[in-house]
């Protein structure tokens, strides 16, 4: 794993799983196989049958042995804000859901805009983080989108990448002089796309739904108008920058347009923007409430067909989690954003996989992609690899909420659907950090 990652670590594990389905694309895999890890260390793969496996080995047969996943956008709320989240709450999240590194976002309380609170979380996470664990530092001190930070020190320091997650950079020289410093500290940038005066800030999008509830909505022409900007300025600074959370569909084509003409862009998209609508928040579950909000259909459309075509590198849960106290406030009142760790893959292999309408090779693509804007090591499936793998047992239903959350937060969108299976085990660089209380095999 990257240095850039810092986390508590563990004991090599030792394992097998026997006729399993391996899929991992980038190794042209998807096929049943026996696989066997030693001290963490993948030792063997081979065609089921053909293995040496031991008598206690996992029985894989009706699961899917993936490289584990990356989310490139969670938030922790370490430090000033731990009654909502902890760097191991967090983490022990991420784990249950087959990940095994993400990379947290810096608008805590304090900001995360300076070497010294850098320095101090990266020590925490060493200490506290069940995976492993990259911090963005912020571009502007505050976030307040003016004074650039230290970036090139942040970045020396361990830095992942730079973002002012949660607020817009709107002043455009600002971020022309944010990707010009960027080529000191040679990391991308991550924008939160919005125009404030399209957004209002609204609790939900502008449509039928905000007009029935007599809300205030806000348009996805605050987003795309953005990345239209953007994509310009990284063009003609021939910088590297990463668009968060797409859920626009002009959004979506404005990415297409600028890959096209060589514009070094990424992007990601969140589960909820996939699977979900405007017409969720027609109840005023705040579960429904996030930044950027629910669009329409042919938003949710635009966004699966940019999944599929490339246009969005990967998948990304915005995971972001609150008290119950602060979600059960009025809609208008309650705080943007959803958690959505624990339940990013089942969600969109239910919703999208299973009906034939995104292949499952695409979905663990993207899914494992997130270190990719960031220069991180991307988990493959193959001997001598270390193991970074998530078990993910295909028939195993649960109602979504039951049982509690790993998270400290219970915000989910998806809470009361009923899921067909679960993630049961996950390593991360070589050491297992979750295994669902049902799974058999030695540990």
């Amino acid at each position: 794993m990257s240095g850039r990652l810092a986390w508590r670590g563990g004991t090599p594990s030792d394992l097998s799983i026997t006729s399993v389905r391996v899929v991992d694309p980038r190794s042209g895999l998807d096929g049943t196989f026996d696989v066997t890890v030693a001290t963490g260390v993948i030792t063997e793969l081979r065609p089921s049958g053909e293995s040496t496996t031991s008598s206690d080995a996992i029985d894989g047969s009706g699961m899917i042995l993936m490289p584990a996943f990356t989310d490139p956008h969670v938030h922790f709320r370490t430090p000033g804000q731990e009654h909502k989240e902890t760097i191991s709450t967090g983490t022990a999240s991420a784990a249950a859901g087959g990940y095994c590194q993400v990379i947290a976002m810096p608008n805590t309380s304090p900001v995360i805009d300076s070497p010294e609170i850098l320095s101090g979380i990266l020590a925490r996470a060493a200490e506290e983080a069940v995976i492993p664990m990259g911090q963005m530092g912020a571009v502007t001190k505050g976030l307040g989108g003016l004074e650039l930070t230290e970036m090139a020190t942040m970045r020396q320091i361990g830095a992942v990448g730079f973002t002012d997650d949660g607020m817009p950079i709107v002043d455009a020289g600002v971020l022309r002089r944010a990707v010009r410093y960027q080529e000191l500290s040679e990391a991308t940038i991550a924008l939160h796309e919005e125009d404030p005066a399209l957004s209002l800030r609204a609790s939900l999008n502008e449509g039928a739904t905000s007009a029935r509830l007599g809300l205030a909505g806000g348009s996805g022409l605050s987003e795309s108008t953005m990345i239209t900007r953007d994509c310009a300025i990284a063009e003609a600074e021939g910088a590297r920058i990463h668009v968060q959370h797409l859920s626009d569909a002009r959004s979506v084509q404005a990415v297409r347009e600028a890959k096209a003409r060589g514009v070094l862009v990424t992007a990601e998209a969140s589960p909820h923007h996939l699977l979900l609508t405007e017409e969720a928040c027609a109840t005023l579950d705040t579960r429904t409430k996030m930044n950027p909000p629910l669009r329409f259909e042919h938003d949710r459309q635009a966004l699966i067909d940019g999944l599929n075509d490339g246009t969005i590198d990967c998948v990304a849960t915005d995971h972001a989690p609150h008290s119950d106290g602060e979600k059960e406030q009025p809609f208008e009142d309650a705080p943007f954003g959803v958690t959505g760790l624990e339940t990013s893959f089942v969600s969109i292999y239910d919703e999208l996989v299973a009906k034939g309408i995104v292949p499952l090779s695409v979905l663990v693509e993207r899914m494992t992609s997130g270190c990719d804007p960031f220069g991180l090591p991307i988990p493959t499936i193959a001997e001598g690899q270390k193991a970074n793998l998530v078990l993910f047992n295909t028939n195993s239903p649960w109602t979504c909420g039951e049982g509690g959350w790993a998270s400290r937060s219970s915000n989910n969108a998806f809470v009361g659907r009923r899921f067909s299976g679960r993630v049961v085990l996950t390593l991360a660089d070589g050491v297992e950090v979750y295994r669902h209380i049902g799974l058999g095999g030695s540990r």
